[in-house]
């Protein structure tokens, strides 16, 4: 009888890189275990650090948190009969979240399973005799680092353990960041240069330690009135921004909308991402989530569509118009992208399946696509695929149309199931069966724009050196060739640098951070007018709360909840 051996604490298994960016999971029994190599071994205990990062960046988890508790996505209970789920997207969008939240919960589990496995590599790997081993150790260490930024951002808290089996110190504020600031720079030097999509490099340590310091006023007093950014502090963020733009390795992307596609693995503008590749079991949800039920877009497989998720509120789309009136705001290639030619010109009903490509950014009004009738879609004479106006035929309303319209909010009026307008920005995958799976675009964690946006806040919030902050975001907007590029800037100052990051960054998951570090969080948009400052980090899961109560006083809850 074979026995399974089981590597880690937290996983039944280990896992294998196939080539420098394959996690793909192997369960391995106790025969094939020990013909391992050192390099296999060690290739099968750094895997599990990055494993869960997929889930962890779903739509539900990580971007639920970070967009749909902002101005920018709101989910409201479509039709009635979609999305309710005991209101958890309504009160995450008007900041009455509470502990019992299960994408809060799931997040949470997750960081924690990130750090777990991140200690579990760094106990395990110097007991291997491989040169790989020195550079999966420093990633390990820069990874454990990473999780927890992401649960101090988010939870106020951080953890520190060197034993896996040792009880975990929980620390927060001041403590938190000093901690992690000196995990990333004693993993810095032990990074490569390039190691391929999906793992951290010496760039993708200098991109998290210049957003760490950039945010140490927010981590260090998380409720204060009005955040104190130090100089010395700014200083840091420009010394690692200016890093990764001298280093000469990664570069703007002309073509906006190929920073997030299905071949964005190889995109020199990201710095750090998620290997999201259909091979390797990539199943991010971030194209069809916000899509209709009724938009199919791929002409080879009539199940994968839309699910009716979250629109943009009229809020964020009034800026864009703010911004470029009297111009319509797709002047900004950053918008839109029109693929789809019968939006320009409605006599064009016929499209070869190999020429079909969904329209991307923010889409409005009516919707144009694949025309499906009893599960399959009608083609033209010649062969073409059919296209026009789609209709609610998922939802059983054939005869009305899929408009999506502006206004969107919790009314009965503006929660139906064409409100909003909608974000495709990722790439729907076409290798995506259903919608629900196969998102093959990697997942942008930090990338080159961010860098220069960074800087520039950094240069502003020290010296208000406007012409400095202006010139670094006027180069971002001028990189975007491969349409006419946005109009260059004539003046920069902290809310034009805010409304700038949205524009550029919009569904990216990091426009709760923003808000909080910009002071905007406790405004006032679409369905939220909360504004208690302790809604800026989240409530510690009921759940984690009540795994700790053997140790009294040990994990406290965040005050408010």
């Amino acid at each position: 009888m074979k026995k399974t051996i089981i590597f880690f604490s937290v996983i039944l298994g280990t896992f294998a890189f196939e080539s420098c960016t394959d996690l793909q999971e192997q369960i391995l029994d106790e025969t094939q275990a020990t013909k391992l190599t050192d390099k296999q071994a060690a290739d099968g205990i750094i895997a599990p650090v990055y494993a869960r990062m997929p889930d962890l960046f779903t739509h539900t988890n990580y971007f639920a948190l970070q967009e749909i508790s902002t101005d920018e996505a709101i989910l409201p209970y479509r039709g009635g009969t979609d999305w309710g789920d005991n209101g958890i997207y309504l009160a995450m969008h008007a900041h009455t979240y509470q502990s019992t939240d299960p994408n809060l919960r799931n997040t949470w589990n997750l960081i924690l399973q990130g750090i777990s496995r991140s200690i579990t590599a760094i106990n395990t790997l110097p007991t291997l005799n491989d040169p790989s081993t020195k550079t999966y150790l420093a990633e390990a260490r820069a990874m454990r680092a990473y999780y927890n930024m992401l649960a101090l951002d988010l939870y106020g808290v951080a953890f520190v353990k060197e034993d896996i089996g040792a009880v975990s110190k929980i620390i927060r504020g001041e403590e938190a960041f000093q901690y992690i600031k000196n995990e990333l720079l004693a993993a810095e030097p032990n990074l490569e240069t390039t190691v391929g999509p999906g793992r951290i490099t010496k760039g993708g340590a200098w991109g998290l330690l210049a957003r760490l310091y950039l945010n140490a006023a927010v981590y260090r007093d998380i409720y204060a009135a009005n955040f104190t950014f130090k100089a010395e502090e700014m200083d840091k963020v420009i010394e690692y921004c200016d890093k990764i733009i001298s280093s000469g390795q990664y570069q703007l992307s002309a073509d906006y909308f190929s920073i997030f596609g299905d071949a964005n693995h190889s995109n020199k503008e990201l710095i750090f991402a998620m290997d999201q590749r259909a091979d390797l079991n990539g199943h991010n949800r971030m194209a069809y989530f916000s899509l209709s039920g009724d938009q199919f877009p791929l002409p080879a497989y009539p199940n994968a569509n839309g699910t009716d998720g979250p629109g943009i509120t009229s809020d964020f789309y009034q800026t864009w118009v703010q911004e470029y009136a009297p111009l319509d705001p797709k002047a900004d290639p950053r918008f839109y992208k029109e693929n789809l030619s019968t939006y320009s010109n409605q006599a064009d009903t016929c499209i070869a399946a190999e020429n079909f490509n969904i329209n991307r950014g923010i889409l409005r009004g009516q919707q144009y696509g694949l025309i499906r009738k009893n599960g399959v879609f009608l083609k033209c004479p010649d062969g073409r695929m059919k296209v026009g106006k789609l209709f609610n035929d998922t939802r059983n309303r054939p005869t009305s149309p899929v408009v999506f319209t502006e206004k969107i909010d919790f009314t009965v009026a503006g929660s139906d199931y064409s409100t909003g307008y909608r974000v495709e920005k990722y790439e729907f995958s076409k290798k995506s069966v259903s919608g629900r799976n196969f998102g093959e675009a990697d997942i942008v964690f930090i990338r080159l724009a961010d860098i220069y946006m960074m800087r520039a806040e950094a240069k502003l919030r020290k010296s208000n050196d406007a012409a400095a902050a202006l010139a670094d975001v006027n180069i971002v907007r001028a990189s975007r060739t491969a349409t006419t590029p946005p109009p260059a800037l004539k003046a920069m100052s902290l809310d034009i640098l805010f409304r700038e990051r949205g524009f550029e960054f919009y569904w990216e998951m990091l426009r709760r951070s923003d808000m909080i570090r910009f002071g905007k969080y406790e405004g006032t948009w679409t369905e939220k007018t909360n504004s208690d400052k302790q809604k800026r980090i989240f409530p510690i899961p009921q759940t984690a709360i009540d795994g700790a109560s053997n140790l009294p006083g040990y994990l406290k809850q965040n005050p408010g909840y």
